[in-house]
């Protein structure tokens, strides 16, 4: 029996195609657009995991000096006190235009990395003497290899799978002579295997800070905010889909009640017919899950390496631009086809298990009734209100995702109560009996299409919050760079003594130079850069600070207080008039806190006697140079010809900002592109609604076309009825999409990095959005406006011909 059973359920697939299309369609946007965001998130963690462990990042303590690098006479004291460390020198090296990672490292004393490993294991293995000796070897990946060739003047080269694209290891002596930093160390690493008695490190290097590797701030921590932003937007575009898949098998059920009834008064039991339903829709969603990702893949592979770039410019990260299938990830994507379908299915399947055996509610009993849309926009005010309740209650980037699901669901589960009543008031305004049919009509029909225009209601909105959001960070961002980099040229010098050449070349030259110097700190919310400035009156009027303390600038340039950066105020909660402690005895009161977009750390700016005094001896090689913009490329040239510098240690303002700005619009690729293929998601979820409605429009449409409309006019009234009914949704998205674009603006991306953005408006967004919407509606309702038009007439007098 359960073959014949299950046989009969099959069979109404076979007569709706379209229907079954439609689903599996559904399944795979769904699934697509999720495990896109997925794929990418697992790609960019499984390249910091793995970059992690080819280079033993954050398995060791290590030993830093604040102030610069450590000079190799420390390190001879701690060896021979017996401290067991290993050396690692470390800094950017130019290959042209591009930059890369290099990392010397003391290659007796190093942990066994796997990059060595394979070189040591591989059918042309060197001899370990050349690799510690000149002119030593290069370990570099395949992708980097030949580029490093290309140079001519490198050391011999060896091919590694084992490293990162980008990193370049050697031994540290070459890595000396490419750094040009004789006698310099970045980091000690402290070995696991240490002697019992061994002097404390306070009596041998007490200039030396020990950081363990849960006191280090790694790139998954980093970048965590930024995947939890791509997963939430990756969700909302999964839930746009399931609205799809909803209403599709609500629909299918309904259709289906007669045969349902049928199998049951022929003895199949409803707990029979329910787990072949759940069978038969498991199926359904594994073909539309593998659909999916398969869109998924071809999504991500596009959008990979828009957010590599985005993770290199803002964190560092090192992500491989090509996307690699992981089982992992297919598994997840097939899981949550499932899971989707199944939840998007579950009002459908209770109201099967709870049908009579011998009646079955009709088709628009199915779909809804008042009493079901009054209970729906009960529980959105409940959604909505949890959600705010949880974000008060409880705080964090998880509750502002809370509340934001709260406010978008709760919204959506509010509006077929919102446009009916709309409708309603138009219908009582309406004069004569055809518009009162058409807004009657429209009402009638709104159940079949609420689903749909729930998710264009999610659609528009996200486009709306995320794209002020965008709009309003790009506003801001242009306006602080003006603001921070004021000086025409910044200069890079190689070492502390040919910066004090170049200051000193310069001074009679330009209008002003301002060194850029500074240090790495420990704080209790990780790494702490602080900078020494001088007193110039460009700080005076450019620097963005969001709020001070009177008098702020005299204090800071007395040595008397500190400026911090956005980041470092809200995750320690300092704000002026509270102290900052520095080192052991350098304690600060507060007097200003400045913005400082895309900083993923806290930073704070003091007088350069008082950096002086809490780090002395930090290096001067980095300057700003004040000088009028019109000889700004002159100086340049003469900089770079009478120190021999290279093109990239003097960059001119205009490339900074035109980099800082490509990295920004990089950063918003892919929510971009992803509110684009959600807006597409909704278009297509109106159409299929549409569709699949169509044969219920009959009996509607028939009376009307007897009583003297026809069939041209009735396809008119189709195409009002979705532009219609899409436009008041738009207007109903517009104040829900600026609410989403405040919590974003001051919720998510406060708690996600530290830092709040003001908002603005832009109409003229709205507007383009808005034609754009009007006409995503126009096209989905012209295949069945086109139906209607060719309709035969004996089609529409069939109607009065059938039982209903």
């Amino acid at each position: 029996m359960t073959r014949t059973v299950l046989q009969a359920l099959l069979s109404h697939w076979r007569a709706h195609r379209l229907q079954l299309g439609t689903l599996l369609i559904g399944i795979a946007l769904a699934t697509g657009l999720w495990s896109a965001v997925q794929a990418i998130n697992s790609e960019a963690r499984a390249s910091y995991a793995r970059s992690n462990a080819q280079l033993a990042l954050g398995q060791f303590d290590e030993l830093r000096d604040p102030t610069g690098p450590i000079p190799i006479a420390r390190y001879v004291d701690l060896r021979r006190a017996g401290w067991q460390v290993a050396a690692v020198l470390e800094g950017p090296y130019r290959l042209g235009t591009r930059s890369v990672h290099l990392m010397g490292v003391d290659m007796v004393a190093y942990p066994a990395l796997p990059a060595i490993v394979e070189a040591e294991q591989s059918a042309t293995a060197p001899d370990p003497a050349d690799m510690l000796t000149a002119p030593g070897r290069i370990l570099a990946s395949p992708e980097l290899a030949p580029l490093l060739r290309e140079q001519g003047d490198l050391p011999p080269i060896l091919e590694s799978s084992a490293l990162p694209p980008d990193v370049i290891l050697t031994d540290i002596g070459v890595a000396e002579t490419l750094l040009d930093q004789q006698g310099d160390i970045s980091r000690l690493v402290v070995l696991s295997d240490q002697p019992r008695l061994v002097p404390a490190l306070s009596d041998i290097a007490p200039e030396l800070q020990r950081f363990s590797p849960s006191s280090q701030v790694d790139t998954d921590q980093l970048t965590g905010s930024f995947h939890l932003n791509l997963s939430a937007f990756g969700m909302l575009s999964f839930a746009v889909g399931l609205f799809i898949v909803h209403g599709t098998v609500g629909l299918a059920f309904a259709q289906r009640r007669g045969m349902i009834r049928t199998m049951r008064a022929l003895g199949v039991s409803m707990r029979r017919l329910v787990v072949l339903i759940l069978a038969e829709l498991t199926f359904l969603a594994v073909i539309g899950g593998a659909l999916g990702l398969a869109l998924g893949f071809f999504i991500a592979g596009a959008l990979l390496p828009d957010v590599a770039a985005t993770l290199r410019g803002l964190y560092g990260a090192s992500v491989s631009g090509q996307m690699s299938l992981r089982p992992e990830w297919a598994a997840a994507g097939i899981a949550m086809a499932v899971a989707g379908t199944l939840l998007a299915s579950g009002q459908a399947l209770w109201r099967l298990s709870q049908m009579p055996i011998l009646t079955g509610p009709g088709v628009r009993a199915w779909q809804d009734n008042a009493p079901a849309r009054r209970l729906t926009a009960l529980a959105g005010l409940i959604l909505i209100a949890g959600g705010t309740l949880a974000y008060l209650s409880v705080g964090g980037l998880i509750a502002g995702f809370v509340l934001l699901a709260g406010l978008l669901t709760g919204a959506a589960l509010l509006l077929p109560l919102s446009l009916s009543g709309v409708l309603a008031l138009f219908a009582r305004r309406a004069q004569g009996s055809v518009a009162q049919w058409v807004w009657a009509d429209m009402r009638a029909q709104l159940p079949g299409l609420s689903l749909a225009l729930m998710a264009l209601l999610l659609a528009l909105a996200a486009n709306i919050g995320v794209g002020t959001m965008v709009s309003s960070f790009r506003l801001t961002f242009v306006g602080w760079l003006d603001q921070r980099l004021t000086s025409e040229l910044y200069v890079t010098a190689v070492d502390d003594q040919q910066g004090q050449e170049i200051s000193e070349w310069l001074q009679p030259r330009v209008d002003a130079i301002l060194p850029l110097r500074t240090v790495e700190l420990a704080h209790e919310t990780g790494p702490l850069f602080l900078y020494g400035i001088v007193d110039d009156p460009v700080y005076r009027l450019h620097w963005p600070l969001i709020t001070s303390a009177t008098g702020v600038w005299d204090d800071v340039m007395t040595g008397h207080a500190v400026l911090i950066n956005e980041q470092l105020g809200r995750r320690a909660d300092l704000w002026p008039g509270d102290t900052l402690e520095l080192r052991p005895g350098h304690v600060l009161t507060i007097a200003g806190v400045y913005s400082d977009y895309g900083n993923p750390t806290g930073q704070a700016m003091v007088s350069m006697a008082q950096l002086d005094q809490i780090a002395p001896g930090a290096e001067t090689r980095r300057f700003g140079v004040r000088m009028p913009p019109e000889d700004a490329t002159e100086m340049a040239q003469e900089l770079r010809r009478q120190f021999d510098l290279p093109r990239q240690s003097v960059v001119h303002q205009a490339a900074m900002k035109a980099q800082s700005r490509a990295i920004f619009e990089k950063t918003f690729v892919v929510t971009s592109a992803l509110n684009v293929l959600t807006l597409g998601v909704a278009g297509f979820a109106i159409l299929t609604s549409l569709l699949t409605l169509w044969t219920q429009r009959l009996p509607q449409i028939a009376p009307v076309w007897a009583l003297g409309l026809d069939r041209s006019q009735l396809a008119r009234l189709e195409l009002m009825r979705s532009v219609t009914l899409a436009a008041l949704t738009a207007c109903l998205a517009l104040p829900l999409g600026l609410v989403l674009s405040w919590v974003l603006l001051t919720v998510i991306n406060v708690q996600a990095f530290g830092w709040r953005l003001p908002m603005y408006v832009f109409p003229l967004d709205w507007l383009y959005l808005f034609v754009l919407t009007l006409l995503a509606a126009l096209i989905a309702a012209a295949l069945p406006a086109m139906r209607l038009l060719r309709l035969p007439p004996a089609d529409l007098l069939r109607v009065f011909a059938s039982e209903r």
